[in-house]
């Protein structure tokens, strides 16, 4: 394990001139200060440094306001991308007062959640193993005031550019739903996501793969590899980070939107989980695909919440138009061996029990990942706790499926409003450990009510004055 020492021969060696102290707000974004290397002691690695809490989005009110960032030896890399050497830190949010951890610090939600999984001696290591999709766009512009509203993207791949004058234009752009897996030119950004793939390795993060996705315009996947939930939730900030910057670097933009565009494929985090005890997986076992009674246990406590923990793994109003049934997103909660029309499915890949794991599909990229990955642990052991059964397999394509056959499946959220209702309603299991405190539930339900469901409630859509304008 890296320590304070550790970190100060680091900046040391590498000539850092500055250090940044990154760490995450409530809604998901990373924020930073920066000091010069000769603030950067073994005692703030205790003491911490301080910062104003009340102008973070979702944390202190102004009476209330002086917090400390305490950095976190083992997070120490070099910033890829400064002009001047700067070491980077991960930062734990401390109360300058009592020096108790912050209630509202994602990061401490995650660390109580591995923590409360080795209390119940069930197991003592949670992996997670996420696949985010976003796009890579050429140009992106919108606005939204009193009188006009609208958005704009563009890219040199979008199929809609075909007939653009471009001289010479060569015609190599993915049709709709056909990204998936064209070689150049049709895929025109192997070399951007490859250089991604190259900043990550930089800072220690393991790459499985890289390629283009289903949509048109420069849907892309990159694949990183398992760890523990902390750890994951941290490489998946620093994974948003650095795929942004090495696209800005590149005069293009990025966004971890669910749906940008209409009438092509969203973007979804699916997300891999197992349990592991004394270097030992209890995933793989003999029932129902190679799983274990726990795994299945596992599996029925994640469907019978799915819509609570919805509110944590597809926390925005753009999640929904990803999340619509009859189309590949997957709203129904049943569970599958290979079947990526299930909202969890089972790898077939290998019979390897150290593989044997499930993947949730229905959670999307704009979640806040140590909170997304907290409430999916917490309803996975809710399962195992309380022998939650998931049912019966659905071994059919689920979209294949006549209506009347679907009724006694149940689906995902129609909406945040109606995901933030759930967690309003049933967030028991959430608390157990103190893992989610009823003032982090509270709080993030009233966040996203005021500053996202009620603002997209009052404005007027583009689309209504198509619809009804004429009235």
């Amino acid at each position: 394990m890296a320590t304070p020492k550790d970190v100060l021969k680091m900046a040391k060696d590498n000539k850092a001139m500055m250090v940044d102290m990154k760490f995450m707000d409530f809604p998901g974004l990373w924020q930073h200060f920066s000091v010069p290397v000769d603030e950067l002691t073994e005692a703030i690695f205790e003491e911490g440094l301080g910062f104003d809490g009340s102008s973070i989005r979702g944390w202190q009110s102004i009476h209330t306001s002086d917090m400390l960032v305490v950095p976190d030896a083992e997070t120490a890399v070099m910033d890829p991308f400064t002009k001047y050497p700067t070491l980077s830190l991960i930062c734990n949010i401390v109360d300058p007062i009592t020096k108790e951890r912050y209630s509202r610090d994602p990061r401490h939600i995650a660390q109580k959640a591995e923590a409360y999984l080795k209390s119940t001696g069930l197991g003592d290591t949670c992996y997670m193993g996420p696949e985010p999709e976003f796009f890579i766009f050429d140009d992106v512009r919108f606005d939204q005031n009193s009188h006009e509203g609208y958005y704009h993207v563009d890219s040199s791949e979008g199929i809609w550019n075909s007939g653009r004058v471009e001289n010479p234009n060569l015609g190599y752009k993915p049709r709709h739903k056909e990204g998936y897996f064209p070689v150049p030119p049709i895929d025109s950004q192997e070399d951007i996501r490859s250089e991604m793939v190259a900043e990550m390795q930089k800072v220690g993060i393991y790459v499985e793969r890289q390629h283009h996705e289903v949509a048109t315009a420069g849907q892309a996947e990159i694949d990183i590899r398992f760890s523990n939930l902390v750890k994951c939730a941290d490489q998946v900030m620093m994974f948003k980070y650095i795929i942004k910057n090495v696209a800005k670097r590149n005069g293009k933009t990025v966004t971890f939107m669910p749906k940008p565009l209409f009438g092509d494929n969203g973007s979804g985090m699916h997300t891999h989980q197992s349990i592991w005890k004394g270097g030992k997986p209890l995933f793989a076992g003999d029932k129902y695909a190679g799983m274990s009674q726990m795994a299945l246990h596992y599996i029925g406590g994640i469907l019978k919440h799915a819509k609570v923990i919805a509110a944590f793994t597809n926390p925005t109003m753009n999640s929904y138009k990803r999340l619509t049934p009859c189309f590949e997103a997957p709203v129904n909660l049943a569970y599958s061996s290979r079947n990526r029309s299930a909202s969890v499915r089972i790898p077939m890949y290998s019979a390897n029990p150290k593989t044997k794991r499930i993947e949730v599909r229905f959670p999307d990229p704009s979640c806040n990942p140590y909170m997304a990955f907290a409430a999916m642990l917490m309803a996975g052991l809710d399962g195992i706790e309380n022998k939650i059964d998931p049912g019966q397999p659905l071994d059919k394509d689920i979209y294949d499926m006549a209506p009347e056959e679907l009724t006694s499946v149940p689906s995902m959220p129609g909406s945040l409003e109606e995901a933030l209702n759930n967690l309003e309603a049933d967030h028991a299991f959430l608390l157990k450990g103190d893992v989610f405190t009823k003032d982090a539930i509270e709080m993030h339900i009233n966040y996203k009510r005021t500053k996202e469901v009620d603002a997209l409630r009052l404005r007027p859509h583009p689309y209504e004055f198509f619809l009804y304008y004429d009235i």
